[in-house]
Protein backbone atom coordinates (compact mmCIF):
# COMPACT_ATOMS: atom_id res chain seq x y z
CA UNK A 1 0.00 0.00 0.00
CA UNK A 2 2.80 2.05 0.96
CA UNK A 3 4.32 1.47 -2.27
CA UNK A 4 1.46 2.10 -4.37
CA UNK A 5 0.48 5.60 -3.10
CA UNK A 6 4.05 6.69 -3.81
CA UNK A 7 3.59 5.34 -6.84
CA UNK A 8 0.60 7.21 -7.30
CA UNK A 9 2.05 10.48 -6.19
CA UNK A 10 5.19 10.03 -8.41
CA UNK A 11 2.37 9.23 -11.59
CA UNK A 12 0.43 12.96 -10.51
CA UNK A 13 3.49 15.03 -10.52
CA UNK A 14 4.57 13.83 -13.98
CA UNK A 15 1.30 14.08 -15.66
CA UNK A 16 1.76 17.81 -14.65
CA UNK A 17 5.17 17.59 -16.21
CA UNK A 18 4.50 15.97 -19.41
CA UNK A 19 0.58 16.82 -20.03
CA UNK A 20 1.57 20.63 -20.48
CA UNK A 21 3.32 19.66 -23.77
CA UNK A 22 1.84 21.74 -26.96
CA UNK A 23 -0.42 18.63 -29.16
CA UNK A 24 1.33 18.04 -32.73
CA UNK A 25 -1.70 19.24 -34.49
CA UNK A 26 -1.01 22.94 -33.01
CA UNK A 27 2.42 22.54 -33.75
CA UNK A 28 4.09 25.56 -35.82
CA UNK A 29 6.27 23.69 -38.72
CA UNK A 30 9.11 25.64 -37.81
CA UNK A 31 9.29 24.54 -33.96
CA UNK A 32 12.19 22.95 -33.18
CA UNK A 33 12.71 19.68 -31.29
CA UNK A 34 14.90 19.50 -28.65
CA UNK A 35 15.19 16.04 -27.18
CA UNK A 36 13.23 12.45 -27.52
CA UNK A 37 12.24 9.76 -25.04
CA UNK A 38 10.86 6.98 -26.42
CA UNK A 39 7.13 8.36 -27.52
CA UNK A 40 8.06 11.72 -25.49
CA UNK A 41 9.39 14.71 -27.66
CA UNK A 42 10.51 18.46 -26.32
CA UNK A 43 10.15 21.27 -28.46
CA UNK A 44 11.14 24.56 -27.94
CA UNK A 45 7.51 25.79 -27.83
CA UNK A 46 7.22 23.94 -24.82
CA UNK A 47 8.85 25.78 -22.72
CA UNK A 48 6.98 29.35 -22.72
CA UNK A 49 7.92 32.12 -20.30
CA UNK A 50 10.94 30.44 -19.72
CA UNK A 51 13.59 33.29 -21.44
CA UNK A 52 13.31 36.36 -19.75
CA UNK A 53 13.22 40.03 -21.46
CA UNK A 54 16.48 40.82 -22.55
CA UNK A 55 17.87 37.16 -22.36
CA UNK A 56 21.15 37.12 -24.80
CA UNK A 57 21.88 33.88 -27.05
CA UNK A 58 24.15 32.20 -24.90
CA UNK A 59 21.81 32.98 -21.47
CA UNK A 60 19.06 31.51 -23.79
CA UNK A 61 21.43 28.41 -24.78
CA UNK A 62 22.52 27.63 -21.40
CA UNK A 63 18.47 28.01 -20.13
CA UNK A 64 17.52 25.17 -23.08
CA UNK A 65 20.06 22.74 -22.18
CA UNK A 66 19.40 22.93 -18.21
CA UNK A 67 15.84 22.46 -19.30
CA UNK A 68 16.11 19.52 -21.26
CA UNK A 69 18.56 18.14 -18.39
CA UNK A 70 15.83 18.06 -16.30
CA UNK A 71 13.21 17.11 -18.69
CA UNK A 72 15.18 14.00 -19.96
CA UNK A 73 15.62 12.72 -16.99
CA UNK A 74 12.02 13.00 -15.84
CA UNK A 75 10.93 11.72 -19.13
CA UNK A 76 13.26 8.27 -18.18
CA UNK A 77 11.80 7.94 -14.63
CA UNK A 78 8.63 8.29 -16.40
CA UNK A 79 8.81 5.65 -19.26
CA UNK A 80 10.17 3.04 -16.32
CA UNK A 81 7.15 4.02 -14.35
CA UNK A 82 4.92 3.62 -17.19
CA UNK A 83 6.29 -0.02 -17.77
CA UNK A 84 5.59 -0.48 -14.21
CA UNK A 85 2.24 0.64 -13.55
CA UNK A 86 0.36 -1.34 -10.43
CA UNK A 87 -2.32 -4.18 -12.01
CA UNK A 88 -4.55 -2.72 -9.28
CA UNK A 89 -3.85 1.18 -9.86
CA UNK A 90 -6.59 2.89 -11.73
CA UNK A 91 -5.03 5.88 -13.41
CA UNK A 92 -8.13 7.58 -14.33
CA UNK A 93 -9.89 7.03 -10.64
CA UNK A 94 -6.87 8.49 -9.27
CA UNK A 95 -6.60 11.73 -12.24
CA UNK A 96 -10.51 12.61 -11.34
CA UNK A 97 -10.34 12.35 -7.59
CA UNK A 98 -6.46 14.54 -7.42
CA UNK A 99 -8.59 16.66 -9.81
CA UNK A 100 -11.98 16.94 -7.58
CA UNK A 101 -9.80 17.62 -4.63
CA UNK A 102 -8.10 20.31 -6.08
CA UNK A 103 -11.54 22.27 -7.18
CA UNK A 104 -13.12 21.55 -3.73
CA UNK A 105 -10.30 23.25 -1.75
CA UNK A 106 -10.04 25.51 -4.39
CA UNK A 107 -13.88 26.86 -3.65
CA UNK A 108 -13.52 26.36 0.01
CA UNK A 109 -10.66 28.72 0.01
CA UNK A 110 -12.91 30.93 -2.04
CA UNK A 111 -15.36 30.81 0.57
CA UNK A 112 -13.32 30.87 3.79
CA UNK A 113 -11.19 34.51 1.66
CA UNK A 114 -15.26 36.12 0.51
CA UNK A 115 -17.22 35.04 4.27
CA UNK A 116 -14.87 34.13 6.98
CA UNK A 117 -15.05 37.25 9.95
CA UNK A 118 -11.16 37.17 11.11
CA UNK A 119 -11.94 39.62 13.38
CA UNK A 120 -11.12 37.92 16.99
CA UNK A 121 -12.10 40.29 20.02
CA UNK A 122 -10.24 40.56 22.94
CA UNK A 123 -13.09 39.16 25.19
CA UNK A 124 -13.04 35.59 22.45
CA UNK A 125 -9.42 35.31 23.48
CA UNK A 126 -10.02 35.88 26.92
CA UNK A 127 -12.61 33.25 26.69
CA UNK A 128 -11.13 31.14 24.85
CA UNK A 129 -7.44 31.20 26.78
CA UNK A 130 -9.73 30.50 30.41
CA UNK A 131 -11.28 27.37 28.66
CA UNK A 132 -7.85 26.27 27.17
CA UNK A 133 -5.15 27.49 28.92
CA UNK A 134 -3.99 24.12 30.48
CA UNK A 135 -2.85 22.55 26.90
CA UNK A 136 -0.78 25.78 26.38
CA UNK A 137 1.86 24.43 29.67
CA UNK A 138 5.13 25.81 28.44
CA UNK A 139 7.93 23.15 26.98
CA UNK A 140 10.42 25.67 28.78
CA UNK A 141 10.57 28.53 30.89
CA UNK A 142 9.88 32.10 28.88
CA UNK A 143 10.02 35.28 30.31
CA UNK A 144 9.63 39.07 29.93
CA UNK A 145 13.45 40.52 29.87
CA UNK A 146 15.87 43.28 28.73
CA UNK A 147 18.65 42.25 26.91
CA UNK A 148 21.69 44.01 25.53
CA UNK A 149 24.96 42.91 23.21
CA UNK A 150 26.87 45.81 22.84
CA UNK A 151 30.98 45.92 21.00
CA UNK A 152 33.34 46.09 24.21
CA UNK A 153 34.91 49.82 24.24
CA UNK A 154 31.98 51.88 22.83
CA UNK A 155 32.31 55.15 23.39
CA UNK A 156 28.88 55.79 24.52
CA UNK A 157 29.42 53.00 27.02
CA UNK A 158 28.62 55.38 30.36
CA UNK A 159 25.62 56.87 28.55
CA UNK A 160 24.82 53.11 28.03
CA UNK A 161 25.29 51.96 32.00
CA UNK A 162 23.43 55.24 32.68
CA UNK A 163 20.43 54.69 30.71
CA UNK A 164 20.22 50.88 32.10
CA UNK A 165 20.40 51.89 35.88
CA UNK A 166 18.22 54.45 35.36
CA UNK A 167 15.33 52.52 33.81
CA UNK A 168 12.82 54.64 33.43
CA UNK A 169 10.49 54.66 30.68
CA UNK A 170 12.36 57.82 28.90
CA UNK A 171 15.87 56.11 29.93
CA UNK A 172 14.28 53.00 27.97
CA UNK A 173 13.21 55.21 25.24
CA UNK A 174 17.30 56.39 24.80
CA UNK A 175 18.42 52.73 25.19
CA UNK A 176 16.05 51.45 22.08
CA UNK A 177 16.91 54.58 19.86
CA UNK A 178 21.15 53.88 20.72
CA UNK A 179 20.89 50.10 20.43
CA UNK A 180 18.63 50.82 17.05
CA UNK A 181 22.34 51.90 15.36
CA UNK A 182 25.02 50.51 18.13
CA UNK A 183 23.56 47.29 19.25
CA UNK A 184 25.09 43.90 18.24
CA UNK A 185 21.86 42.45 19.99
CA UNK A 186 18.74 44.07 21.68
CA UNK A 187 15.74 43.23 23.58
CA UNK A 188 14.57 46.25 24.77
CA UNK A 189 10.33 45.13 24.36
CA UNK A 190 9.22 44.99 28.01
CA UNK A 191 5.70 43.47 26.38
CA UNK A 192 7.71 40.30 24.42
CA UNK A 193 8.43 36.38 25.73
CA UNK A 194 11.07 35.08 24.69
CA UNK A 195 12.64 31.15 25.79
CA UNK A 196 15.42 31.34 27.87
CA UNK A 197 17.14 29.38 25.66
CA UNK A 198 17.17 32.21 23.38
CA UNK A 199 18.84 34.86 25.18
CA UNK A 200 21.41 32.49 26.60
CA UNK A 201 21.95 31.86 23.08
CA UNK A 202 23.49 35.17 22.58
CA UNK A 203 25.64 35.32 26.19
CA UNK A 204 28.93 33.34 26.62
CA UNK A 205 28.38 29.01 27.14
CA UNK A 206 26.65 28.29 30.53
CA UNK A 207 26.10 31.68 31.21
CA UNK A 208 22.36 31.79 31.68
CA UNK A 209 19.89 28.41 31.33
CA UNK A 210 16.99 27.59 33.11
CA UNK A 211 18.78 26.45 36.53
CA UNK A 212 19.96 29.65 37.35
CA UNK A 213 17.93 32.54 35.41
CA UNK A 214 16.38 32.84 39.07
CA UNK A 215 19.92 33.55 40.61
CA UNK A 216 21.31 35.72 37.90
CA UNK A 217 17.69 37.82 37.08
CA UNK A 218 19.97 41.04 36.96
CA UNK A 219 23.38 41.48 35.52
CA UNK A 220 25.97 42.68 33.66
CA UNK A 221 29.60 41.28 32.38
CA UNK A 222 32.14 41.71 29.95
CA UNK A 223 33.86 38.94 27.69
CA UNK A 224 36.67 40.70 25.96
CA UNK A 225 34.35 41.50 22.81
CA UNK A 226 31.04 42.17 24.21
CA UNK A 227 29.24 43.69 27.25
CA UNK A 228 25.86 42.24 28.27
CA UNK A 229 23.55 43.56 29.93
CA UNK A 230 20.43 41.50 31.32
CA UNK A 231 17.31 42.07 33.68
CA UNK A 232 14.63 39.47 33.86
CA UNK A 233 11.30 40.83 34.24
CA UNK A 234 9.21 37.92 34.53
CA UNK A 235 9.64 34.51 34.24
CA UNK A 236 7.12 31.66 33.69
CA UNK A 237 8.65 27.85 34.31
CA UNK A 238 8.59 24.79 32.41
CA UNK A 239 4.84 22.89 33.34
CA UNK A 240 3.57 26.19 34.19
CA UNK A 241 0.76 27.78 32.27
CA UNK A 242 2.23 30.63 30.39
CA UNK A 243 0.27 34.34 30.16
CA UNK A 244 -2.20 34.93 27.14
CA UNK A 245 0.00 37.40 25.97
CA UNK A 246 2.93 34.53 25.38
CA UNK A 247 -0.02 32.78 23.18
CA UNK A 248 -2.10 35.41 22.19
CA UNK A 249 -1.25 33.97 18.60
CA UNK A 250 -1.41 30.28 18.91
CA UNK A 251 -5.08 31.53 20.51
CA UNK A 252 -6.23 33.53 17.57
CA UNK A 253 -5.37 30.36 15.02
CA UNK A 254 -7.36 27.87 16.99
CA UNK A 255 -10.10 30.69 17.36
CA UNK A 256 -10.35 31.11 13.27
CA UNK A 257 -9.71 27.25 12.55
CA UNK A 258 -12.70 26.49 14.41
CA UNK A 259 -15.10 29.42 12.69
CA UNK A 260 -13.54 28.54 9.51
CA UNK A 261 -14.67 24.86 9.97
CA UNK A 262 -17.70 25.67 11.25
CA UNK A 263 -18.53 27.89 8.60
CA UNK A 264 -17.75 25.52 5.56
CA UNK A 265 -19.69 22.43 7.64
CA UNK A 266 -22.63 25.26 7.53
CA UNK A 267 -22.10 25.98 4.31
CA UNK A 268 -22.08 22.81 3.18
CA UNK A 269 -25.59 21.76 5.14
CA UNK A 270 -27.03 24.71 3.27
CA UNK A 271 -26.04 23.87 -0.18
CA UNK A 272 -27.50 20.38 0.91
CA UNK A 273 -30.56 21.36 1.84
CA UNK A 274 -31.52 23.46 -0.90
CA UNK A 275 -30.72 21.10 -3.89
CA UNK A 276 -32.66 18.75 -2.08
CA UNK A 277 -35.72 21.41 -2.25
CA UNK A 278 -34.63 21.92 -5.81
CA UNK A 279 -35.05 17.80 -6.48
CA UNK A 280 -31.35 17.82 -7.08
CA UNK A 281 -30.39 15.00 -4.98
CA UNK A 282 -32.11 11.25 -4.78
CA UNK A 283 -31.01 8.95 -2.30
CA UNK A 284 -31.88 5.54 -3.68
CA UNK A 285 -32.37 2.69 -0.43
CA UNK A 286 -30.27 -0.66 -0.64
CA UNK A 287 -30.07 -3.73 0.73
Amino acid sequence: MKNLLHFSVLFLLFLSTFGACTPAEERADDDILLATVHNKSLYVSDMPGMFPDGAGSEDSVMIIENFVRRWVRDAVLMHEAEQNVPQDLNIDKLVRDYRASLIRHNYEEYLVTEMLDSVVTEQELVDFYEKSKEQFQLEAAVMRCFFLKIPTGSPDAERVRQWWEGGTEQDVKFLQSWAASNAKVSYLNDSLWYRVSEIAAYLPKGTLNEGNVVAKRDFRQKDGEYDYYFKMLELVKRKEIPPLSYVEGQARKYILHRRQTKLLEDLKEQMFEQEMRDNNVRVFAYE
